[in-house]
């Protein structure tokens, strides 16, 4: 006799909850369609219609259904409206238990789960977004893994009094530059208790030189000189910090000097030719992912980055009577707002992005964290800028170009403005630039 469709019964009607180390171990064949014939059929229902207003793939709907939310419902005991973080919380947890019994991965469950939990966001079931699954560190212990407990420690508590006056995202960079000189630290001297036994020949002249044959964690390329500098000027920022401030753990001597940056090449901005240019448009025009194209040939003409490009609001058009329309651009690198004048094919572009944008919930704005309706949401969730350089690497390699990047759009932008006679303050008021000494 078959037991799985025997327990599957009194699961779907509240009878049976096998626990959820159970549940995730096991197939059950039919779960999601036995389900949707059982008294949560009216729970289960609202799941399909909101996963496709989101844009989300029929498997994706349909996988995220019956690996998360029907074994939620069923080991809750709750209705739909009730499930909360916990819920979701132990069966991440089982989910990566199962991964590390299996030595295996879990990503397939992880990303059902991350849509599962931006479908229940947008049914109103969850307070929150769920988080953005290209967040690598999700505590001080995982950002600083690697390196000595005591300077770990040193380094959380400058992030810690970094918060009132930094953007997260910077705080991201200094903590990952820290980390990697604390990691330097516990390879050339692990015995080093606290920050004020620092040498300059033993462990800054040894990091400085490592520097140079330094690669990214994530595909294992040479670091950029502009990485090298930025590096050892966080670290020389971090030391002149605390000891500003006094802090017993600080060096009793300066330990780094200018001369120990590498100079940095001086370039010209490159914009793309015409030719390129036109074949760039052309593939991002034709291309399938309609709203990172779309974001991107906006830029194209507005001279947005990327960062502002994501923190654009829905209502950022303005129709202003006698002078045309215009887009409001949020705070970005100077900490100001602009307007940018609009032709009528950049309207067209933007009136395309509100097309193909996922419906849903107002998302919290990452520094007020104010709910607001964005233009570039997909699945729910905002755009990333990782998303757009990926689009547009996608379409430069359809184009036949070489590596393009999104600051090569606001020059190419720029150029063309140039030669039809704009000024230079005024080319500068509408990129939002400021002028470097």
């Amino acid at each position: 006799m078959h037991t799985r469709p025997f327990l599957t019964f009194p699961m779907l009607h509240g009878k049976l909850r096998p626990g959820y180390d159970w549940l995730v171990r096991r197939k059950i064949p039919g779960l999601l369609t036995y389900g949707l014939e059982s008294p949560l059929a009216d729970d289960l229902g609202r799941h399909p219609a909101a996963a496709e207003r989101l844009g989300f793939s029929a498997l994706v709907r349909d996988r995220s259904a019956e690996r998360i939310v029907v074994r939620a419902l069923i080991e809750s005991g709750r209705p739909l409206e009730r499930l909360c973080d916990a819920d979701l919380a132990a069966l991440e947890a089982a989910f990566r238990a199962r991964a590390v019994e299996r030595g295996g991965s879990w990503a397939n469950d992880r990303g059902f789960l991350c849509a599962a939990r931006a479908v229940l966001f947008h049914l109103g079931v969850r307070a929150a977004p769920p988080p953005n699954p290209r967040s690598r560190h999700s505590s001080p212990g995982e950002r600083f893994g690697g390196v000595a407990e005591p300077i770990a420690a040193s380094f959380v508590g400058y992030l810690e009094r970094l918060v009132a006056t930094h953007a997260p995202a910077t705080i991201k960079g200094i903590a990952a530059r820290l980390a990697a000189f604390g990691r330097h630290l516990a390879t050339v001297d692990r015995d080093l208790a606290s920050l004020a036994g620092l040498d300059r020949r033993r462990h800054i002249e040894t990091y400085i030189a490592s520097l140079a044959d330094a690669r990214r964690a994530h595909d294992g390329t040479p670091i950029s000189v502009g990485e090298r500098r930025n590096r050892l000027i966080t670290l020389a920022r971090f030391l002149a910090d605390i000891a500003e401030w006094g802090w017993p753990e600080a060096p009793t001597r300066r330990l780094i000097f200018p001369r120990d940056f590498p100079r940095l090449p001086r370039t010209l901005p490159r914009y793309l030719p015409p030719e390129a240019d036109r074949r760039l448009a052309a593939a991002l025009e034709a291309s399938p992912n309609r709203l990172f194209a779309g974001a991107l040939l906006l830029a194209r003409a507005t001279e947005l980055r990327v960062g502002e490009l994501v923190d654009l609001e829905l209502d950022c058009g303005h129709e202003i009577p006698g002078r045309g329309a215009w887009l409001k651009v949020p705070l970005g690198e100077l900490e100001s707002e602009r307007m940018v004048p609009l032709d009528e094919g950049t309207l067209a572009i933007v009136d395309r992005i509100a097309e193909a944008r996922s419906p849903g919930r107002p998302l919290p704005h990452p520094r007020s964290g104010r709910p607001l309706d964005f233009p570039l949401t997909h699945h729910g969730e905002r755009v990333s800028t990782s998303a757009l350089r990926d689009e547009l690497a996608r379409a430069a390699e359809a184009a036949g170009l070489g590596h393009v990047t999104p600051h090569q759009l606001r020059h190419t932008h720029a150029t063309a403005l140039v030669n039809a006679g704009c000024s230079l303050q005024a080319l500068m008021a509408l990129s939002g630039t400021r002028a470097r000494r």
